[in-house]
């Protein structure tokens, strides 16, 4: 656990800051089993039913279903990360002075969870223009939650689970979520939507989606018991937090390329909405039938090689740091771009999807890992804030711009774009993003 102390940094009463050191780590192994568990179940379901409304294939079909347009489909999955701009950032100035921070965790969980639900009662009972317009609003409120629900729930991870036990509880959790996740939406895109279940299959999709996660951030508010921290800041207003973020990325040279790698690699994400509608034309599918088999292979690829890669991603990570992992999956992800431009056979593009699906897990590991294993503990929610902020903005312009140039000059130069990033994401990972665990042991 990470223990510097800036001595501007206010720390809770009762003996000398090493007693209350001591006390805080004994807490976390006395309580690691429960802990485990509780984040376990909760990665676990809310991975299961988030993957079928973050997954690549459902939401950018159904939003280009009901508006026949890619302006649109970029436009929803912009809306849902302009939510995430501003959201960490505030988020993390409401509970970085507290010892507690479940109760925000429930209450950011919840909300983002009854955006999913409103997805799916617009979609039962809109049509036409009301149905885009709720459809975009929902995602807009979804990312906004997720947004501050990403800084609390990763900082919760850092209060209870050590260094050395993170990514094989990442990986198990993923495995298993992706497990399921995998199944499910290959029936979901099978049977809800071809078949279109209860009038309506991406709402039943939906629904699925709610209960599953819901029933995650139940057995973590249950399991999860929570330590007060040794150490942390005074309150500040938002304004002055802001206002001192530069110093925060300055004096930590390596967090800051880190951060320029997530801003490279979220920006490539340009294409990603794009994939299924890509591999549809390429295809020539088309009817509900076609639309949900096709949906149903490639999110079975997708969430299949997230399940299968996540355990190794893990282990790996615990074994050498999440550097060498964030670099892989990027290599991957550029090779996942380039065979799915390059084949035009069912299982070319399967295998495509299997790249993306491992390369996407590793990254997301890779990420919400390393980020915090840099810097001070008492600025950990500042950092993890800063870095879903900034991935949020690129995320926001990239499918907004790339369904503009979709419609005006095709998907090949979409994807040749994203590969631009993803090069450019790799020289500066290669060449400037030392490995936090490593180098917090040398200054030691």
């Amino acid at each position: 656990m990470d223990a510097k102390v800036d001595p501007a940094d206010a720390a809770p009463e009762g003996g000398d800051l090493a007693t209350r050191e001591a006390a805080y780590e004994k807490f976390v192994w006395d309580n690691l089993r429960r802990n485990y568990l509780g984040n376990y179940l909760h990665g676990m379901l809310g991975m299961t039913g988030f993957r079928l409304v973050n997954a690549p294939t459902f939401l950018p079909a159904y939003l280009h279903q009901v508006s026949g347009s890619n302006s649109i489909v970029g436009l929803g999955l912009a809306l849902q990360q302009v939510g995430g701009v501003i959201s960490p950032i505030f988020g993390a100035t409401r509970i970085e002075h507290r010892t507690r921070v479940m109760p925000a965790a429930i209450w950011m969980g919840s909300l983002a969870r009854l955006a999913v639900l409103g997805m799916a009662i617009a979609g039962w009972i809109l049509k036409g223009p009301q149905l885009i317009t709720a459809l975009l609003a929902m995602m807009f409120f979804f990312g906004l939650f997720m947004g501050a629900q990403r800084v609390v729930f990763s900082l919760l991870i850092a209060k209870v689970i050590p260094i050395s036990r993170r990514g094989r509880l990442q990986a198990w959790r993923s495995t298993t979520g992706s497990a399921i996740a995998a199944v499910l939406a290959y029936f979901a895109g099978k049977y809800f939507i071809g078949k279109n279940l209860f009038g309506n299959g991406y709402s039943t999709s939906f629904v699925v989606a709610f209960v599953l996660t819901s029933m995650g951030l139940w057995a973590m508010q249950f399991l999860v018991k929570e330590p007060e921290p040794p150490t942390t800041r005074p309150q500040t207003r938002f304004r002055e937090r802001f206002r001192d973020l530069p110093r925060l990325i300055s004096q930590d040279r390596s967090y800051g390329f880190f951060l320029l790698v997530q801003m490279l690699a979220t920006s490539a994400r340009i294409a990603t909405p794009f994939y299924i509608l890509y591999v549809g034309q390429k295809l020539h599918v088309h009817g509900a039938a076609e639309t949900g088999a096709l949906i149903g292979l490639t999110s079975l690829a997708l969430l299949g090689a997230d399940t299968v890669s996540n355990i190794p991603w893990g282990y790996l990570g615990d074994k050498t740091g999440f550097r060498l992992v964030l670099l892989l999956s990027v290599l991957m992800w550029a090779a996942a771009t380039v065979l799915v431009m390059a084949v035009d056979s069912r299982m070319g593009i399967f295998i495509a999807f299997c790249g993306f699906g491992a390369a996407q897990a590793g990254y997301m590991m890779a990420a919400q890992t390393m980020i915090l294993e840099f810097g001070s503990r008492e600025e950990l929610p500042m950092r993890i804030a800063v870095s879903a902020t900034a991935e949020s903005i690129t995320a926001t312009l990239g499918p907004l711009i790339g369904g503009g140039l979709a419609d005006l000059l095709g998907y090949d130069v979409v994807f040749g774009i994203s590969l631009g990033f993803l090069a450019a994401a790799l020289v500066v990972l290669l060449t400037l993003v030392k490995e936090p665990r490593t180098a917090r042991l040398a200054a030691l």
